[in-house]
């Protein structure tokens, strides 16, 4: 049975929702990373197969493996039974796995063992971060992720502090470094099935922000995670308005206007004319505009007509 939380439309009821959240992210989690495939690409390669453009081999294979995590993400995260463990081990291995796999089974990196394959934690030391921040020795990490998962199984949906404490906890994966590489998208994989399992949108993290998120989690290394927490809060209220009010409301409902952005027509843009008339909105008392898919495409029909 498949299972709502928060209110979050599940696979089968928003099909669409999903797969708008999981092509986004595989494109730009991997961008974070320097892959540089757009995100044109990447929907080919995910919906139709193909992989278009000359890129090398690699970036295919990373965008692919991350898919495959996410898909994992967002399809089984609304299953588990939530009176339980919102995570394990077992799934913090297997998300690793997914990602890395298609990549390391062609082109494994320098330097790693067999042992240390996806899956399985690095039993090698990493250097010290740039910003000084060094993690811990590797025979120590199988007991720093024991405490890590006991951490997030404490996180309660709706706690004070909520997005700090997330953020905490995500700072953490990235210092333990369990694994000889791809921390930073496995990071970002558990920190969205903590999210989907508590009840929230997941946080995509888009390549645009990429400065900004890391100078966040570099604050957070020094025990002010109130930026990260501010940075994780701003993503998981963009995806609300981007993929799922939309989707939960007709297109007669009053919503608000940053949820009927398209590409071409910036939230921005839907304020601006809204406060001249030229868009049929309302502004509530809490200083928001909020209007519907029928008044947005009948005031886009007008816009091109008065051109």
């Amino acid at each position: 049975m498949w299972q709502r939380l928060g209110g979050l439309p599940s696979p089968r009821e928003a099909r669409d929702v999903w797969e708008g959240i999981w092509q986004a992210e595989a494109h730009h989690s991997t961008a974070i990373e320097g892959n540089t495939l757009i995100q044109e690409q990447v929907d080919e390669l995910l919906v139709e197969g193909n992989a278009v453009g000359n890129k090398r081999l690699e970036e295919y294979l990373e965008v692919r493996g991350y898919a495959d995590a996410s898909r994992w993400v967002y399809g089984q995260a609304l299953q588990r039974d939530t009176t339980h463990e919102r995570i394990t081990m077992q799934d913090v291995r297997y998300i690793h796995k997914l990602t890395m796999a298609p990549l390391w089974n062609v082109i494994p990196p320098d330097g790693v063992k067999p042992s240390e394959g996806p899956g399985s934690f690095r039993e090698s030391e990493v250097k010290a971060f740039s910003a000084g921040m060094k993690p811990p020795t590797w025979p120590l990490v199988h007991a720093e992720m024991e405490q890590w998962v006991a951490d997030a199984n404490e996180l309660v949906a709706r706690a004070d502090r909520f997005p700090e404490l997330v953020a905490r906890l995500h700072c953490r994966f990235e210092q333990i470094h369990p694994f000889f590489d791809g921390n930073g998208r496995t990071g970002r994989l558990l920190l969205n099935v903590l999210l989907v399992r508590l009840g929230y949108p997941p946080a995509i993290i888009y390549a645009n922000e990429r400065r900004t998120y890391l100078r966040a989690l570099q604050r957070a290394d020094t025990g002010d995670c109130g930026a990260l927490g501010e940075f994780i809060a701003r993503a998981i209220l963009d995806n609300l308005y981007k993929f799922i009010v939309p989707a939960i409301a007709g297109p007669a409902r009053l919503v608000p206007i940053a949820a009927l952005a398209t590409d071409g027509l910036s939230a921005a843009a839907l304020r601006t004319a809204a406060a001249r008339g030229a868009l049929e909105a309302t502004k509530g008392p809490d200083g928001q505009w909020r209007s519907s898919r029928n008044w947005v495409d009948e005031y886009q029909a007008n816009r091109y007509r008065r051109r």
